[in-house]
């Protein structure tokens, strides 16, 4: 799992690295990743880490060029990883023909359904093997510092695998944030799309697995910190794609309170990174007081 340098910009007094190595959990397939080190990154002072979990058709340059990201988190000394959407080059029948199905899709799951489940574990990808990946080629992370934040289905991915670390104890993230999230995707049509095709159990096992507003359910009083931001010109939020409403009642009705579960309606913001890149400092001083607490 050696990494290959593809390319290195600076920015922000850091470096953003692009690399590619053969990825296990993506069935041996060339995956890229892009990394943002801040210019304070070194062996005597590692740093937190953040993951950017990127939307529907995206790769792991949007988040990277379009975010806003990399300033607020050189200042704050918080390095950001982002991964691709999806394995790419499976060649698996099918999978390059939606938009919202397959490649730059892949949902941050573990596909059970074996027409899938090769190349198709994201959530293996990103929570396992990224970080192994990055701790194994001796570059100034601290691990014991980790955030996650996304969008859209991203947004999906980040809070499902926040809440299933806080759930399974292993607490890998401090905190989770997210832009325009698909927070109750067993009853929106995108969710129900890739449950279906991916799992072996459709609906009924991503409703375990992979559902916030389900996951917020079952926590108790496990403390939590979450944040929402959805733009009310949003389209798909419109269109019952979103759902964010359904998540908040969930956490309130579980005992969470502003503080801990934070979910704002930006009034006429869309879906698109022009919303993300004005919200995006934001997040990433959020991420800071846990990560550099």
């Amino acid at each position: 799992m050696s990494l290959e340098k593809v390319s290195a910009n600076k920015a922000f007094d850091g470096q953003l690295v692009k690399y590619k190595f053969k990825s296990a959990a993506l069935g041996g397939l060339d995956a890229n990743f892009n990394l943002f080190l801040p210019g304070n990154a070194a062996e005597g002072n590692k740093v937190p880490l953040l993951t950017y979990l990127a939307g529907l058709t995206c790769t792991e340059d949007n988040g990277a060029q379009k975010g806003h990201f990399l300033g607020p988190a050189s200042k704050e000394g918080i390095a950001i990883l982002f991964p691709d959407t999806s394995p790419r080059g499976a060649g698996v029948e099918g999978e390059a023909e939606s938009w919202d199905f397959g490649v730059g899709a892949g949902f941050y799951l573990n596909a059970t359904h074996p027409k899938w489940s090769k190349h198709y574990n994201m959530l293996t990808h990103v929570t396992l093997e990224l970080p192994q990946v990055l701790e194994a080629a001796g570059l100034p992370i601290d691990f014991k510092r980790q955030s996650i934040f996304g969008h859209s289905m991203g947004g999906h991915g980040a809070l499902t695998l926040y809440l299933s670390s806080v759930l399974g104890g292993t607490k890998q993230y401090r905190s989770v944030s997210a832009f325009a999230p698909i927070s109750n995707p067993v009853n929106a049509p995108w969710g129900q799309k890739a449950f279906s095709g991916y799992l072996q159990g459709g609906v009924d096992e991503a409703k375990e697995r992979y559902d916030a507003t389900e996951l917020v359910k079952k926590l108790g009083k496990e403390p939590v910190h979450i944040l929402v931001d959805y733009g009310t010109a949003d389209n798909f939020y419109k269109n019952g794609q979103l759902l964010p409403e359904n998540f908040l009642k969930a956490a309130r009705d579980t005992g969470y309170d502003e503080v801990q579960v934070r979910v704002r309606a930006q009034e006429g913001y869309d879906h698109s990174y022009y919303f993300i890149s004005t919200f995006g400092e934001d997040h990433v001083h959020f991420h800071a007081n846990f990560l550099k607490a």
